[in-house]
């Protein structure tokens, strides 16, 4: 300011000493532009030709030009009736080059620059810049970079340019070593410290950077240490001071916090206030606060805003709940009054959606269940966006309701999503675990070009399997959430060039089927379908005698026709990798009149997401599974049987290798058997059964130094299961009735990478608990899956 006031005191003296009479301007002559036009000269010059200039008016003109900031001196002259004015205009910033930052990117700094007004081509003024350089200090003194310093120099330019080098050392953070909270008596030191954000410097550190002092993460867990108080009745509870001390070195913190705890208030009554606009015997049910108990500003708050949603299911989007504590100090008591406040009913202008680039904006507004032109409920807008997430399509969907302009009764609805994969497009050569060689190509793509389609197109070939398929769903076939689906597929398999897995045999089939899916509420739906298969077995060099005993009886050939009835219910919060909610689905299946074989089957699965904290949750899940033959069928086809082990099931165990083997025997060309093969090295095969139990625990934590949590999910697990059949052939080996004390049992680690080719999983799992002849795999991956 002083550099900008001596030039204008002395052009005063100036204009006094030279112009001490009063003049009418002529005309007017400005001397020294160089990159400033004349116009912007003569539009801040409050003096204009045919004006009478005078001392105090050639003052004030003085001071309009400096206020541009564009001169950094001005001299005001007069030549008869003529007023001359000469400047020197500021020089401009060539260029700016920043050096030995780390923390801040040079893109954040120059931004931070340029709204201050230095950037390339700007007029440079010093006393910006040391502003500037005071604002870099203390930014990287909110980060705990005591030590950080910031050099500018000004290097001259030809043509009254200057160049900027900013030079910044930004020093090392210094680390937290103590935290003291003085003055508690209830709780102790542990407790309190715990819930502190900032950390001593402990092992994790180098990881969470926990042990960095920051303004702002002292503010939140001073914030928390109130809170914890004010949530267990304290509501004197004070913070009296706070020291924040800096070792001489510049390298090390210590944070003391004084307190002073108070006594311990209880609830004396609990009373509505305000226009409720619903029943109050309604409201009165939302109140968690009650007499007698241990005040608790967290259960107040929360109150509230029960009570406000309450209030927002029927349309009053801007009700105010406020709950006001009276304390009594004679008995240690607080009377709670909730101030209700409804405002006016909110109506709904427009829904808009955002963000979906892929997906069509019908695909996102058949999900709702908020309307335009309802009124506003906080019930249905929450409804619609879980709606959106549990599609699958998205990795975030977020909802705001500004008010619209103009108006005090209307908001606009407007969810924004990301979208993220929600299938896979592949051609594929490679090799898998359990299949060798792949080749193929396929499209599995739940959100067909945006439709909200799904859509399947595969084939594939693998050591014992090749597969043509196809698979259309359309989840809207009517508006009202009625799905259609149809599929039809033609698949060969010959088990008997495996070493392990199932009995040796082949078996070529060929199919189709269609399904409706009737929702009979938000979560759950029934579905119906039917299909037909055709089946052609032959058998290989070992195949079991289980095998020859069901071919004798029924033949090789089938063709059969079935259907089936389906429940589910979601409440999950995604649609992929949830960690908030529930499933389960029953399936019964039958064969109907005109089929060759008679049986049926029976499917439950279920999962559950409990989170544990904000990072953590718990998860557990289970399926069970039961079939039988009926009428002229007196067993469940081999074909159909359940098998365990495996990814999808037991994880630490090969595929398909848990539950019922069978011993071995050779079977001719022509279908019949040549007696079994007892000095034979091959191994009882796996057979499976008609009795499937799987299940587990796992606890879902988050993946380290990954930011987007939402594409990645690590867990550790315990993994238990089985196969048993109940219509045992006598010889059979391994092959019992249900037997829960014949589970197998894993435990290990797994994680879960959704890709633009689809989910990659993997698992390390050891046995716990291993049946007789089940095979184990520490290591399996799958694509396609998640668990």
């Amino acid at each position: 300011m002083k550099r900008l006031l001596l030039p204008v005191v002395f052009s005063a003296f100036m204009v006094a000493e030279v112009h001490a009479e009063s003049f009418t301007i002529s005309d007017i002559r400005v001397n020294g532009l160089q990159r400033v036009s004349a116009g912007s000269v003569f539009s801040a010059l409050p003096l204009n030709v045919g004006n009478v200039a005078d001392e105090r008016s050639l003052v004030e003109a003085t001071r309009s030009l400096f206020r541009t900031g564009f001169f950094q001196d001005i001299q005001i002259g007069r030549e008869g009736n003529v007023l001359v004015i000469s400047v020197v205009e500021r020089p401009s910033i060539s260029n700016i080059e920043i050096e030995g930052n780390k923390a801040i990117k040079s893109e954040d700094l120059l931004k931070g620059l340029q709204q201050s007004g230095l950037a390339e081509g700007e007029i440079f003024q010093q006393a910006t810049l040391d502003g500037i350089r005071n604002e870099l200090q203390r930014q990287y003194v909110a980060q705990g970079r005591y030590s950080a310093s910031i050099e500018a120099e000004v290097l001259p330019q030809p043509r009254n340019r200057v160049s900027l080098k900013i030079k910044i050392n930004e020093g090392s953070v210094a680390a937290i070593k103590h935290i003291n909270v003085v003055g508690n008596s209830l709780f102790p030191d542990k407790d309190l410290e715990n819930l502190f954000e900032l950390k001593t410097t402990n092992l994790l550190s180098f990881f969470r950077n926990d042990d960095k002092y920051s303004r702002e993460k002292l503010a939140g867990d001073l914030e928390r240490l109130r809170s914890y108080y004010l949530d267990r009745g304290y509501i004197n509870m004070d913070i009296t001071s706070t020291q924040v001390s800096i070792t001489p070195d510049k390298k090390s913190v210590y944070i003391t916090v004084n307190i002073v705890e108070g006594d311990r208030y209880t609830v004396r009554d609990v009373q509505l206030s305000g226009d409720l606009k619903v029943p109050r015997e309604e409201v009165e049910a939302l109140l968690l606060s009650k007499q007698g108990q241990i005040f608790s500003r967290n259960v107040m708050t929360s109150t509230s805003e029960l009570i406000t949603r309450r209030l927002g299911n029927e349309g009053y989007t801007f009700a105010n709940v406020n709950g006001i504590p009276e304390p009594h100090d004679e008995d240690k008591t607080v009377s709670i009054t909730f101030v209700v406040d409804p405002g006016k009913r909110a109506y709904v202008n427009r829904i808009n959606f955002r963000g979906n680039t892929k997906t069509d904006d019908e695909v996102l507004r058949r999900e709702m269940r908020q309307m335009e032109g309802g009124w506003a409920s906080t019930y249905l807008i929450d409804q619609s966006k879980m709606r959106l997430e549990r599609l699958g399509y998205f990795s975030t969907v977020a909802v705001e309701t500004p008010a619209v302009p103009g108006t005090d009764d209307q908001v606009d609805v407007n969810y924004t999503v990301e979208e993220q994969p929600s299938g896979s497009v592949t051609a594929s050569v490679g090799f898998a675990q359990n299949s060798g060689l792949i080749l193929g190509g396929s499209i599995d793509q739940s959100n067909f070009l945006g439709t909200g389609n799904r859509v399947t197109v595969g084939l594939n070939q693998s050591e014992y399997q090749t597969t043509y398929n196809f698979g259309f769903l359309n989840p809207y076939w009517t508006e009202d959430g009625i799905s259609l689906g149809y599929n039809a597929f033609y698949r060969t398999t010959d088990y008997s060039d495996l070493n392990y897995d199932v009995s040796s045999y082949s078996i070529d089939s060929m199919g189709g089927g269609v399904n409706i899916g009737y929702p009979i509420s938000e979560t759950a739906r029934l579905t119906f379908g039917a299909s037909v298969q055709q089946d052609d077995i032959s058998t290989g060099r070992y195949t079991v005698d289980e095998i020859f005993d069901f071919l004798d009886k029924e033949g090789k050939n089938f063709l059969n026709f079935k259907a089936s009835v389906g429940w589910s219910e979601s409440t999950l919060n995604r649609g992929i990798m949830p960690n908030r909610g529930a499933s389960q689905s029953l399936t019964f299946e039958t064969s109907l009149p005109a089929s060759d074989l008679y049986y049926y089957k029976i499917d439950y699965n279920n999962q559950a997401f409990f989170p544990i904290n904000q990072d953590y949750t718990f998860r557990l899940h289970g399926r069970l599974g039961y079939g039988d033959g009926f009428g002229s069928t007196t067993r469940m086809p081999f074909y159909e049987h359940y098998y365990a082990g495996g990814f999808s099931s037991v994880r630490g165990f090969q595929d398909n290798t848990l539950g019922p083997r069978s011993t071995p025997s050779r079977g001719e060309a022509n279908g019949g058997r040549k007696g079994t093969l007892e000095d034979d090295d091959q191994s009882p095969e796996p057979y499976g059964g008609n009795v499937l139990i799987t299940g587990g625990a796992e606890i879902l934590f988050p993946v380290p130094f990954v930011q987007d949590q939402k594409s990645f999910r690590t867990s550790v697990f315990w993994d238990a299961g089985n196969v048993f059949d109940t219509n045992c052939r006598s010889g059979s080996k391994d092959c019992s009735n249900i037997d829960l004390t014949d589970m197998a049992h894993s435990i290990g680690i797994g994680g879960t990478w959704v890709s633009g080719f689809g989910p990659l999983s993997f698992s390390l799992a050891l046995p716990v608990s291993k049946p007789k002849d089940a095979e184990t795999q520490f290591f399996q991956f799958s694509m396609g899956q998640t668990f």
